[in-house]
């Protein structure tokens, strides 16, 4: 196989570099085993967006722009990452030109598997970006299915994927899945009854859907919790004038919305 394309990882944010701090997820992280992530280019890279639907939009010259769904109800965190930060928005955006220009499932994996570092131990697929086509999906898969002593987890709004991969999925043990509620085909998640995270814009909503707040990826990522629902905090730069922005807000400062976010 001749596949000239390359992609890159990314080493952990300020977020998910506390699980290490997790007692359950250590056996992952010994003997110098690190947490990354992949990343693609958030909105254009998530068929499945609704209410989150954000696009960093450059122009010729250069100049970034944030653009938001018509039907956005609050603003995709990473998207404005990518206008902020030239360096995250070209590593996502030659992630993403990379990959969805392979044709085949052996050639996505390749890629990918050439990419993955030797000490990887926990892999976040998507800090940015989502599960674009079904053939990246299986590339995913089949990854997964190779590293068998690292661990994967992802959320996704490419809930219809999901649903045709279920069989293959439910097979890696390796790989703990996260429903995004939010996307255009929310009514899946509770067709298949599919462990979700819900975005809250406080923590009395949180604790009204009996939820519990995950503040640093321990719920996403761990194994022992992949039946587990919970919920996210509303976080990074919301629409002036929105909901999104009001509750930020309010949450400032106050209780568990004091800690570092990321």
């Amino acid at each position: 196989m001749v596949v000239t394309q390359s992609v890159r990882f990314s080493n952990a944010n300020a977020k998910i570099e506390r699980l290490e701090n997790v007692e359950s997820l250590r056996p992952y992280l010994g003997n110098g085993k690190e947490i990354y992530s992949f990343d693609l280019l958030s909105g254009h890279s998530c068929p499945f967006a609704h209410d989150c639907l954000s696009k960093a939009i450059q122009a010729l010259d250069g100049k970034r722009t944030i653009q938001d769904g018509k039907n956005t109800k609050f603003r995709c965190f990473s998207a404005s990452q990518e206008v902020q930060y030239t360096n995250v928005y070209n590593l996502r955006s030659n992630n993403f030109e990379a990959l969805r220009g392979l044709k085949t499932v052996e050639e996505i994996a390749y890629v990918i598997e050439a990419a993955l570092p030797d000490n990887a131990g926990i892999v976040r697929i998507h800090v940015a970006g989502d599960f674009f086509n079904i053939a990246y999906f299986k590339a995913w898969l089949q990854v997964i299915a190779n590293n068998p002593d690292t661990l994967f987890y992802a959320y996704t709004k490419s809930v219809p994927y999901w649903i045709q991969l279920r069989n293959e999925i439910e097979a890696l043990s390796n790989l703990v899945l996260t429903a995004s509620r939010g996307g255009k085909y929310d009514r899946f998640i509770d067709e298949f009854e599919l462990r979700e995270a819900i975005v809250v814009f406080s923590e009395l909503e949180a604790k009204t859907l009996g939820l519990e707040i995950d503040h640093d990826d321990s719920h996403a990522a761990d194994p022992s919790k992949r039946h587990q629902s919970f919920s996210l905090l509303i976080h990074g730069t919301q629409p002036k004038g929105s909901d999104a922005a009001a509750a930020l807000t309010a949450l400032k400062g106050l209780g568990s919305y004091s800690r570092k976010k990321a």
